[in-house]
């Protein structure tokens, strides 16, 4: 169980890359503790709801494939790395993505494509609240991290997905409402408001700070 929280941060790291997959190898994998497993199903459903990577697991012991397929939800499973190469490419999400500056400019920039998103997606509902939380999470970006900042828009079966990737490693936190303090972020309230949800997962090299918006 000890090193659950470091396998959780690698597969998290690599799932930010958004690859069409990524595969688990476990051939090497020793599990002193059974319960240690569910930092796999953790992973997957993240991955389910940002950024959409399949997570598979190439698992050729049979005793390990059992565990795993048994009280740790709906995971993929292979007997080897070959198998799981060889799985059919997932077809990715649309995508639209840029690489800003960390300058006052770069939150219009990123509503400006946000916009162009929505209209060739046919979303001009989401115009409004997506140009609001893409335009928050970009600024915070300029603002906190100065770093250069990767903005992804992707269309999902039911969302339509914001990422906004810098080098910084302060993770963005929720102020308390009633907050005084003009220090605070309180752009952060307004995409928690607009947004069907968003989180903050570690990159290699920074992090990166996404939102979900219903299509419908």
């Amino acid at each position: 169980m000890a090193s659950a929280p470091t396998v959780r941060t690698a597969l998290l790291k690599c799932l930010m890359e958004q690859s069409d997959a990524v595969v688990v190898d476990l051939s090497g994998a020793i599990v002193t503790e059974p319960a240690a497993l569910s930092v796999f199903l953790a992973a997957a459903r993240q991955a389910a709801v940002w950024p959409g990577t399949p997570l598979l697991l190439a698992a050729p012991d049979p005793a390990l494939a059992r565990l795993l397929s048994s009280g740790y939800g709906r995971l993929t499973l292979h007997t080897s790395v070959r198998e799981a190469l060889d799985v059919e490419p997932w077809q990715r999400a649309l995508t639209i993505a840029d690489t800003l500056l960390p300058v006052s400019g770069a939150a219009r920039h990123a509503r400006g494509l946000v916009t162009e998103g929505c209209v060739r997606w046919e979303l001009p509902h989401l115009i409004g609240p997506a140009s609001v939380v893409v335009g928050e999470l970009v600024t915070n970006a300029a603002v906190h991290a100065q770093t250069m900042i990767d903005l992804r828009l992707s269309l999902g079966r039911r969302h339509l997905i914001v990422a906004v990737r810098d080098g910084g490693d302060a993770l963005p936190v929720l102020p308390p409402p009633a907050s005084a303090d003009p220090a605070d972020p309180r752009g952060l309230l307004l995409v928690d408001s607009l947004a069907h949800r968003w989180g903050t997962l570690p990159a290699y090299g920074g992090k990166v700070v996404w939102a979900t918006l219903s299509r419908s």
